[in-house]
């Protein structure tokens, strides 16, 4: 569709929503609608110039000028790596790892230690997204108060280990249904309101682009209040983690195989402990990817990077020892972590092991008696290497 000179900033209804190209064309430096003040300086009059829409997805935290000339570096070197065979795994630590501290969590009580994530502010907002979810669907104020949202959490944080058919089971006069401690807390028929009601977000505000946008505000709240709590420890594992659920949805997943095989998929940073320092929700297309995180390392090990680059600054320098599985693990992402000052471990595909690497293949390793292993270091610059090696399984 050519416009040329037509009143393009009037367009009907019907041209504004079907699929077009527009095309603008200039004369005399001028277009009607638009200054020629507010276009680029560089275009002529016999330039023709070409709108598309486009989306570009920039993570959090922008790369600083030393990863991104590492980056660069990368993509752009032909040079291949030097692989020296038998190499020992000892590698000298720049500096040691300081003891975690958790003195000021030691004389806190259960409820304290829990109001460190799930705080008034959290509370506050269910309160208000609550009551402006019932007008949104044009009933009268339910007027719940802060103390009947924290009795409503704990009552489902109860239903998660007394399992019954049913919500209402748990004010049934039956000896084998009723529950003293939720009957007593609150009134069956309060409890549901608040259930029918209860919400995480403005439904005024929907984000087309995020799949877990009714839960959005509530995520980003709780991966604040992990990471601020996060008392640092030096090993850290990186994983996927399934959240059981066998209803509709565009993120739910199925992996074959696993103990929970449909449920919503979550990339998970854990302490050796099982603390959950940070984690976000997998839904595809990620918000918060990096496109030059995805092009080097996949996009399985790219949201490794960003939730480690959303750690506040004073955590983040440390000397983290990072484990993984074959799902994440590269030599382009272990050389890229030692480069941070962190250390990796995890076991690797055979596709993504680099042709020259001198190690012996997986039919010769099956041939090998139990214990058997090869060692293998990529020595790219003086300073940064990496280390693959295979071993045997313990058991057939």
């Amino acid at each position: 569709m050519d416009l040329s000179f037509d009143l393009v900033d009037n367009l009907s209804s019907r041209q504004l929503l079907a699929n077009a190209e527009i095309r603008f064309h200039f004369h005399n430096n001028e277009r009607l609608g638009v200054s020629y003040e507010d276009l680029d300086s560089q275009h002529n009059t016999s330039q023709v110039h070409t709108l598309r829409k486009t989306s570009s997805i920039v993570g959090p935290n922008q790369l600083s000028a030393k990863y991104k000339k590492w980056m660069s570096s990368r993509i752009k070197s032909k040079s291949k790596p030097c692989w020296i065979k038998g190499a020992d795994f000892d590698v000298e630590k720049t500096s040691e790892f300081p003891k975690p501290d958790y003195s000021k969590y030691r004389n806190l009580s259960i409820v304290e230690i829990f109001e460190k994530f799930i705080d008034d502010e959290i509370i506050h907002h269910f309160v208000v997204e609550t009551k402006n979810y019932a007008l949104f669907l044009n009933y009268l104020d339910p007027n719940i108060t802060a103390n009947e949202i924290r009795c409503f959490l704990a009552i489902l944080y109860l239903s998660g280990y007394n399992d019954l058919p049913s919500k209402r089971h748990y004010w049934d006069n039956g000896d084998d249904m009723k529950n003293i401690a939720v009957s007593q807390s609150m009134r069956r028929d309060r409890f549901l309101q608040i259930c029918r009601f209860f919400h995480c977000t403005n439904n005024t505000e929907i984000n087309q682009d995020d799949k877990g946008w009714k839960i959005r505000p509530f995520i980003e709240m709780m991966k604040k209040r992990c990471v601020n709590n996060f008392v640092p420890e030096q090993h850290l594992a990186y994983d996927e983690s399934m959240v059981k659920y066998f209803g509709q949805h565009s993120c739910k997943q199925f992996i074959r195989g696993k103990p929970i095989r449909f449920g919503y998929k979550i990339w998970c940073l854990n302490s050796k402990d099982g603390y959950l320092v940070n984690f976000d929700l997998y839904q595809g297309k990620n918000l918060k990817s990096n496109s030059d995180y995805e092009k080097l390392f996949g996009k399985a090990a790219s949201p490794l990077l960003v939730l480690l680059d959303e750690i506040p600054d004073d955590k983040r320098e440390l000397n983290y020892n990072i484990y993984m599985d074959n799902l994440f693990s590269s030599p382009a992402l272990f050389s890229f972590l030692r480069f941070r000052g962190y250390s990796a471990i995890g076991t690797i595909r055979d596709n993504r092991i680099p042709k020259n690497c001198p190690l012996s293949n997986k039919t010769v390793f099956k041939k090998k008696n139990r214990g058997y292993f090869e060692t293998a270091m990529e020595r790219k610059d003086m300073d940064f290497c990496i280390y693959v090696g295979w071993t045997m399984p313990s058991l057939q």
